[in-house]
């Protein structure tokens, strides 16, 4: 009799509405900072909120449908009109901790989400002026 798959991390964590939960919780601390609000060229940030749920479920092993409206995330691609300075990717990271944190998620899920989310914030400084 064969092994069982583990489930992926998007099932074991309870799937888009534990993506849902993180995104809204981390775009309410945004819509808060106006430095940080300033990086986002539409007024509503529902289509932001949108687009990295779909990004992080697709990630973490959920639908593709990130992939399937939007094309390949090319992540850095797509930030590179914006000014992400590291003081920038600092204010995304607190209030990204604060989404993690409200999620309580086990710890080995906590750190794993962290490490991705704390590697992806550096990789966006794309300059080191203010």
């Amino acid at each position: 009799m064969a092994a069982e798959e583990p489930p992926t991390f998007y099932v074991a964590v309870g799937g888009r509405p534990t993506f849902e939960r993180l995104v809204r919780r981390f775009y309410q601390g945004v819509a808060n900072d106006p430095p940080l609000l300033d990086l986002y060229p539409e007024e509503d940030l529902e289509p932001a909120v949108e687009r990295l749920t779909g990004f992080l479920e697709q990630y973490w092993g959920g639908p593709g449908t990130y992939s399937e409206r939007r094309g390949h995330p090319r992540l850095r691609m797509r930030h590179l009109p914006f000014k992400v300075n590291p003081a920038q990717r600092d204010r995304w990271l607190h209030h990204m901790r604060d989404a993690v944190d409200e999620l309580a998620l086990p710890p080995l899920y906590e750190a794993e989400l962290w490490a991705y989310l704390e590697r992806a914030a550096h990789a966006m400084v794309n300059t080191f002026e203010d």
